[in-house]
């Protein structure tokens, strides 16, 4: 086995792979910055509609329980001055996994050195861990990204639903707050969980605003910002708001019928995109396996490893293009 293993195309294809993830973290962060500023420009309009001041998150007279980021305590001071802590721990909180910051990042780096440590045992070399920790320090990461995608797919398909309840409730002649409480219980989570938080929130004391604020944060749905807009500028200018989550209703149905046509047409555009980031990978592979020698000059020659490089670049660049393309937004 370790005869199999030990040829050079183990360690090129780890390169490989560990470029690739390293140019998809950096878009990922990239993106991750982008999604940050949205949720903040989100909160400075609807600050300006309303016309009400950001509140103090911290001190004795905060309503906010904070949850720690680890279970060791001479650690949390050391997690808490990462610079990109906070947005680690509300993907977690998007997610609904129960892992604290610092569970994730023990998680990341037991995966990331047992992923390496295998790999060192099979080939010896030190490169090759490093390659290899680096593919499995990803793995995690791609998990909860994964669970959060998940849970707000779940989300959307019953928001509809709960805002249907909502005006029922309201048209019925209860306050808000007790509609909240009626989606919180008789809607399927995690439509149920997030209303509860909300209402829970509210009943403690916790301005409106930043309840549906932090439901937006959560839930990071271009529909949920719509019901947040419509809920706040009711409550400052009035208006019948039954009628209005009714509209609401409608408007994010239409759009969510639209979104799945849409998807169904473009299936060919995103599998063909998949298909030219594979091939190449699967083909180089099958090449090498056959006939080592005859690409060991890419691996060997200066040159060769600069059109190596170059090619991952553009393969990954490609994708992202074509992605782009079929990623039509209504």
């Amino acid at each position: 086995m370790l005869d199999f293993v030990s040829p050079n195309w183990l360690p090129a294809l780890l390169v490989f792979i560990a470029a690739a993830l390293g140019v998809v973290s950096i878009a990922f962060l990239i993106e991750s910055g982008r999604e940050v500023k949205r949720r903040a420009d989100f909160r400075r309009q609807l600050r300006g509609v309303t016309k009400t001041p950001d509140p103090m998150r911290s001190g004795p007279e905060s309503l906010f329980r904070e949850s720690k980021i680890s279970e060791i305590a001479w650690l949390e001071p050391v997690l808490q001055a990462l610079p990109q802590i906070s947005d680690l721990r509300l993907l977690l909180e998007q997610a609904n996994i129960g892992w604290s910051a610092g569970t994730f990042l023990a998680l990341t780096v037991g995966m990331a050195f047992s992923v390496g440590a295998g790999v060192y045992v099979l080939t010896g070399k030190f490169v090759y861990f490093i390659a290899a920790a680096a593919l499995g320090a990803f793995g995690p990461l791609q998990f909860v990204k994964r669970k959060k995608r998940r849970r707000i797919e779940a989300f959307e398909e019953g928001f509809p639903e709960a805002i249907d309840l909502l005006a029922r409730s309201i048209r019925a002649g209860h306050a808000f707050a007790t509609g909240l409480k009626v989606v919180a219980e008789e809607s399927q989570d995690p439509v149920k969980s997030e209303f509860r938080h909300v209402f829970e929130e509210q009943k403690f004391g916790l301005p409106l605003e930043e309840s549906l604020l932090g439901l937006g944060d959560r839930i990071d749905l271009v529909d949920v910002r719509i019901f947040i807009t419509a809920i706040l500028v009711q409550r400052d200018v009035g208006g019948n708001l039954a009628e209005i989550l009714d509209k609401i209703s409608y408007t994010i149905r239409e759009r969510f019928m639209i979104r799945r046509q849409i998807r169904v047409y473009t299936a060919q555009g995103r599998m063909t995109g998949y298909l030219l980031a594979a091939l190449p990978i699967i083909m180089g592979f099958l090449i090498w396996m056959l006939n080592g020698e005859y690409m060991s000059i890419l691996f060997t020659d200066p040159v060769g490893r600069l059109l190596i490089a170059g090619a991952v670049i553009l393969q990954i660049i490609g994708f992202f293009v074509i992605s782009r393309i079929v990623d039509i937004e209504i």
